[in-house]
């Protein structure tokens, strides 16, 4: 078994230039820390606020890339480490990630809910419909729905009001954004093997605010770090991806928040290793 590393850095609907950076500024430090290669797939495209409609058109083949990425990597037996701008990727990835591994729960770390639909999203933003359309909430005509009791979803914080019911009608589990609830979080997961997302947004801004939607509260860098690293000693890491830097274009600005973004990444890629030196 080996890692698969991937830059995703085409625009799925990302609004502002700072998400392309943030994956080739990850990619380069994630790279080194893995000792191979980043595949890139795409290139960047202008970063436009676009309606979600418009984005799930034009970003049709990008976001069919991001799941046959993972696709081929777990079914080669290998571990997808995913770095792309934001969360419309989900909308294949999940299915991908679940049809390899029907035991594997998906384990979403993000300030939001992501569970808008496009009759109840205020924004019209693709990237906050990604896990109801991953769901089967509603329909983005990319990927068979995947089963919402596969889901925990930690963090969120900053949900529309319907978003908010829309979540508690689901099955997805729910989890505070707070160290205390690693418990909860374990339970819910029951040890089984876990496909990660990781939103950065999940830590406040206090922590890292270089983010598209920075959100109050969230965890500190340490607390987000201390429960992956509780999560990862108990279960099987299939893969992950990382979505939400929005890098600066201060260099040293964006070097600084991109070293606190592969600290808390430690635990996963720790991980991801462990499992590959254990396979082979």
């Amino acid at each position: 078994m080996s890692i698969s590393l991937i830059a995703h850095r085409c625009r799925t609907s990302d609004r502002t230039a700072g998400a392309a950076r943030g994956v080739d500024e990850l990619a380069q430090l994630v790279a080194k820390r893995l000792g191979r290669e980043p595949r890139a797939i795409g290139s960047p495209s202008e970063p436009r606020v676009a309606d979600w409609r418009e984005d799930l058109v034009n970003s049709r083949g990008c976001l069919l890339e991001a799941g046959g990425q993972v696709d081929d990597a777990l079914s080669g037996n290998n571990v997808p480490v995913l770095l792309a701008g934001e969360c419309s990727i989900a909308l294949t990835t999940l299915k991908a990630a679940l049809k390899n591994r029907p035991d594997a729960k998906v384990l979403w770390f993000d300030a939001h809910g992501d569970f808008n639909t496009p009759e109840t999203s205020p924004s019209a933003y693709l990237g906050g419909m990604a896990l109801a359309g991953a769901c089967g909430v509603w329909e983005a005509g990319l990927a068979d729905p995947i089963d919402a009791e596969r889901v925990v979803l930690v963090g969120g914080r900053d949900l529309d009001p319907r978003e908010r019911e829309l979540l508690d009608e689901s099955a997805v589990t729910v989890i505070g954004a707070s160290p205390d609830e690693i418990v909860q979080i374990q339970n819910a997961i029951e040890r089984a093997p876990l496909f990660v997302h990781l939103d950065l947004d999940v830590m406040g801004p206090e922590s890292f605010h270089t983010t598209q939607v920075p959100a109050p509260g969230g965890l500190a860098a340490a607390e987000l770090y201390d429960l992956l690293e509780a999560i990862t000693e108990e279960c099987e890491v299939i893969g992950f991806e990382v979505t939400g830097f929005d890098a600066p274009e201060d260099e040293a600005e964006r070097q600084r928040a991109a070293s606190v973004a592969v600290h808390v990444l430690d635990p996963l890629l720790e991980a991801v290793q462990r499992g590959a030196r254990v396979s082979n």
